[in-house]
């Protein structure tokens, strides 16, 4: 497949782009030509993605972590439809949290990663529409790959976010979850699900799932399939930095699921309010905006690499 690699080159804390000689060799080496874009600023991954798919490429791989992705995904789409529903995403990780790659089992090894690549495989790729309000207060529309939530996550990841990240994806996170917790307050938010009736839930946090983990490894969905039609949603209620502290284990490894503050359902779509204040929203590790919103599953709407 013709290939087209969008480069983050300050993932992996900048040693994408100090390592470009070594990783583009490697890659050539495997794939063949292909054809390359760095990214400088917010979304630069989007318009370098969908320019390539304009110019004919046929697979376009993120080399980052989840916020590449998510970006690169968003390039996939014009003016909210598939530009060519027969065109593959790859990813090349290279992020901090790697929640996205955990779904599958995919470790960091450049080598595993170009197997994935140099083959013709691939599988239907099922992908979220969040329609919400921007931090300018203006309706906004972006696609997501692996998780949207709201609540206290959007809290947290601002907190990672303007750190260094220099502890590493896990530590950071959890660092930034102590934090998340000591500021957040818990919201009160009218949930529509599909066509049932709403219900006005206590929010900690709700994840509005395509894969199965966020927060750098926290195992949030572990039922949830990138090809069923169906988003898989965990609402968290009533949860403290205490309960965070003491029984932290079970969020990474799924034992919350059992616990009695979490309620688990599917849908193809949600829709949420807030009833108290103002509840953000975390997009695959990104930050860009709050409820009012409306998710929306696309069923198979584009291809993945495997």
């Amino acid at each position: 497949m013709k290939t087209f690699l969008v480069v983050n080159p300050r993932s992996a804390n900048g040693q994408t782009g100090k390592r470009w000689v070594e990783i583009s060799a490697q890659v050539g080496r495997v794939l063949g030509e292909f054809g390359h874009g760095f990214t400088s600023g917010g979304m630069d991954a989007a318009r370098l993605a969908r320019q390539a798919i304009d110019d004919g490429y046929e697979c376009i791989v993120a080399v980052g972590g989840d916020g590449t992705l998510n970006e690169v995904t968003n390039g996939f789409f014009r003016d909210g439809q598939v530009i060519n529903p027969q065109a593959a995403l790859g990813l090349l990780p290279r992020g901090t949290g790697g929640d996205f790659r955990r779904t599958f089992g995919w470790d960091l090894e450049l080598t595993s990663a170009l197997e994935r690549l140099r083959t013709e495989k691939t599988e239907p790729f099922d992908v979220g529409r969040l329609d919400f309000i921007d931090n300018d207060g203006k309706p906004a529309t972006r696609f997501f790959a692996n998780i949207a939530s709201f609540g206290v996550s959007a809290v947290v990841a601002r907190e990672v976010n303007s750190g260094s990240k220099a502890l590493g994806g896990h530590l950071s996170f959890m660092w930034g979850t102590v934090k998340g917790l000591v500021k957040y307050t818990e919201q009160q938010v009218r949930l529509t699900l599909d066509d049932k009736p709403a219900e006005t839930v206590s929010v900690t946090t709700v994840a509005v799932a395509n894969g199965r983990y966020f927060g750098s490894g926290m195992f949030v969905a572990p039922d949830a399939l990138t090809h069923d039609g169906l988003f898989d949603i965990t609402l968290w209620s009533h949860y403290k930095l205490s309960d965070f502290v003491l029984k932290s284990k079970g969020v990474y490894n799924g034992d919350h699921v059992t616990w009695k503050g979490t309620r688990r359902f599917q849908c193809r779509t949600l829709h949420a309010e807030s009833e108290t204040g103002d509840v953000f929203l975390d997009v695959d590790g990104e930050t860009p905006g709050r409820l009012p919103c409306t998710m929306t599953l696309l069923p198979g709407a584009i291809r993945l690499k495997v």
